[in-house]
């Protein structure tokens, strides 16, 4: 009795065993696969310019090499610049150059590494014009200055001929936040004027004159759309796919472009051999009758000194993979693609990470 009494014991612990593995594979569970041992994260933050192509990038890099994943936050570029340098993050991104006092705050060498090109443009809601307006550098710098405030404005109308300009109020808008297209736009008005750079300067936060501060380009567009009057700058790929009205700028040469991919690139070359070392360079207001005059690179900012010996390996890899295969992806999403000097340049530069 007692040898039946011991068999069933065992037989029911068995049971019971085989019971629990039973339910636990075949029970459904809410809960997310966890990564392989070997899977690699990367996080990033920055300029919500480049976004539409860094998300592109990241998701394809991860359908080639599928242990590695790349998180974004378009966050702006002076965030993008501030996580860096608290290291919150592998990398920043940014639409200006970060400057030497910023530079100076960094606790290991900062890298920059241009992406792709692309232009700021000035947008408009003018009541019963639908016209592509023509812009003087004068013009722009007296509005957000606030010394022209009616659409009908003499200076306004000089070079655009047959349209008619209502009496109606401007409305400045800009970003309010922390911005890399922000440092675009003011970096060319102090290009242009004196007056601006000594009262106001290049940043990608300003103090500005006049107007009203929108969070994005989706808030400077929605600011935009939504007032009658209303001028603002968005970064041309977000008025491309959003099929927002843009002007055209008078350039150094004279003449009036309206930007796209061929005046960004043609602005672009006149600056692709003489490029610094550290690529921090602005390309507003360029020479050549084609080039379109608020265009700017867009710059992933890494440290020179990666501890993590995989992260270090992968970054180098993505580098050189954007560099080639990558800039395959730029003009279909009205991106322009890097001159090849400049790809040249930085295909070198992914040897000083370390």
């Amino acid at each position: 009795m007692k040898k039946l009494t011991h068999l069933s014991l065992i037989l029911l612990s068995v049971t019971l065993v085989l019971t629990t593995r039973l339910a636990f594979h075949s029970s459904p569970s809410s809960a997310a696969p966890l990564p392989a041992p070997d899977a690699i994260m990367l996080n990033g933050a920055g300029a919500t310019f480049p976004y539409p192509i860094y998300s592109k990038w990241f998701s394809d890099y991860n359908k080639i090499h599928s242990d590695i994943q790349i998180n974004y936050q378009s966050i702006g570029s002076g965030g993008g610049i501030r996580q860096l340098l608290s290291g919150t993050v592998d990398f920043g991104a940014s639409d200006a150059p970060m400057n030497d006092q910023q530079l100076g705050q960094a606790k290991t060498k900062i890298l920059h590494f241009p992406t792709v090109l692309g232009a700021v443009v000035p947008t408009y809601n003018i009541s019963a014009v639908s016209q592509e307006l023509n812009f003087t550098p004068a013009v722009l710098v007296d509005i957000y200055l606030g010394k022209i405030t009616r659409w009908n404005d003499a200076e306004i109308a000089k070079f655009n001929k047959g349209v008619n300009l209502p009496a109606q109020d401007i409305v400045v808008v800009h970003r309010s936040d922390g911005s890399g297209t922000t440092y675009v736009w003011t970096d060319y008005l102090s290009k242009v004027s004196a007056e601006w750079q000594s009262k106001v300067g290049r940043n990608t936060s300003v103090n500005w004159p006049v107007g009203l501060g929108g969070k994005g380009n989706e808030g400077v567009t929605g600011l935009v759309k939504q007032t009658h009057g209303a001028i603002g700058y968005v970064e041309l790929i977000y008025a491309v796919q959003n099929h927002i009205p843009y002007g055209r700028v008078r350039n150094a040469a004279g003449a009036f472009v309206k930007a796209d991919l061929a005046g960004v690139t043609a602005a672009a070359a006149g600056y692709a051999k003489t490029m610094p070392e550290d690529f921090r360079v602005s390309i507003t207001n360029a020479p050549g009758k084609a080039a379109y005059p608020i265009c700017s690179f867009t710059y992933l900012l890494l440290p020179a000194r990666i501890e993590d010996a995989n992260k270090k390996k992968v970054i180098k890899d993505f580098l050189s993979w954007m560099l080639s295969d990558g800039q395959e992806e730029a003009e279909p999403l009205s991106y322009a693609r890097l001159p090849k000097e400049v790809v040249g340049k930085e295909l070198k530069q992914i040897s000083q990470i370390q």
